[in-house]
Formats: C-alpha cells, structure tokens, sequence
C-alpha cells in the first residue's frame, strides 16, 4: 500500500493548486477522521483491525484533491479525484476520495460490530465540517441542500437520503466511542501526525 506522507499531500494540494479554503476544510476533515480514529482506539471493542492512521489522514487531506479543478470545469470531484490519485500512485486513497460524498457500501450489520473503514471515517468527517469549523450533520445537510440542491426535488432528495444513512452511520459509530457528536469538536487534535517517521515526514 502507497500511502503519501502528510509532506506528499501537501505537495499534491500544492501541484493541483487547491484553493485556500478548500485546503482548511481538508484539514480539518483530516483532524476529525483522526479523532474519531483516536475515539475508537481507546474503546478497543471492534471486531476488526482499525484503518492505519497515515490512511485516514492521507484520504481525508487528498479527499478534495479535485474540488477546485471541478469547480472550475464542473466536473463530478469524488471521480476525478480517483483517478488523480490513481495516477499519483495512490490507489487505495484513490477509493476513499472516490466514497467521500455517498459511500459505496453502506453496511449497518458491520457498524453494529464495530467495523469501520478508513473511506466510511473520512465520508463522517467530511459531513461534519462545513468549511474549517466542525458542525453538527443537520446543520451540514441544511448547507448542502442550499449550496448543491439547485431548488431541485430529486436532487435535493438524492442528499437527504445521503445524509440520513449518514446519521445511522454516526449512531452506530458513536455506540464505540466515549463521547457524543455533539462533543467531537472537544476531541480535534491541535496538529496532524502519523505515526510514520520517515523523510518528509511532518505534523500539521
């Protein structure tokens, strides 16, 4: 597995010239995919491996890697993205970029266990972080609706539906963690670090 270093993603963000407010919101994704990492390890009740941190912080700094290109070309970003990072060498945060906006397999009967993805932490991250701040998910869906709903019935179905297989997500990930959603903000670490030490290697 090809996972980038901290120091690779922000060169990556740099080469693809990602605007400066979708680089906060991608650091702040990463922040919360990697508390609630963190929130799980302490509980130590899955039934399966935990995802590898420098996979969470890569997928969830690179999950925009193709917002501001996309903006530009109105392009679908989760796709994009997945071949870019494909094509970095990346393809393992390829498919976490690909799911960050609807996940690809949706399992209730494996987040009762307590089995959770690095693709389904970056997906719930995502959804709590509206810009840099991180918000509560009705919060979240009432800026989606307006900035993506396009005053359009089905579209605007199509993303509530999303965020409401979000919410089961969150009740059944919050079942193995030892604080509420409405606390995650208390949790943000102040810096992103990977247990990888390597050259290159930084903390942001």
């Amino acid at each position: 597995m090809n996972i980038p270093t901290i120091a690779q993603c922000v060169a990556y963000m740099d080469d693809f010239a990602m605007y400066a407010n979708i680089r906060d919101h991608s650091f702040m994704v990463a922040k919360a995919a990697a508390a609630l990492l963190e929130g799980l390890k302490r509980a130590d009740r899955v039934d399966s491996p935990l995802p590898p941190d420098d996979l969470v912080i890569a997928g969830a700094l690179l999950h925009d890697i193709a917002k501001t290109l996309c903006l530009k070309e109105n392009c679908r970003h989760a796709e994009v993205g997945r071949e870019i990072c494909r094509d970095l060498g990346h393809p393992e945060i390829g498919e976490i970029v690909a799911e960050h906006v609807v996940l690809s397999d949706f399992s209730l009967d494996r987040y009762r266990r307590g089995a959770f993805t690095a693709g389904e932490l970056v997906y719930y991250a995502d959804k709590r972080v509206r810009h840099d701040v991180v918000v509560p998910l009705a919060s979240r869906l009432d800026y989606i609706l307006e900035r993506y709903g396009n005053n359009d019935p089905e579209r605007e179905h199509m993303i509530a539906t999303n965020f409401r297989r979000c919410r089961e997500l969150e009740t059944h990930l919050f079942e193995y963690l030892d604080y509420r959603p409405e606390d995650l903000s208390r949790f943000i670490p102040a810096t992103l670090a990977t247990a990888r030490k390597e050259p290159g290697y930084t903390s942001l």
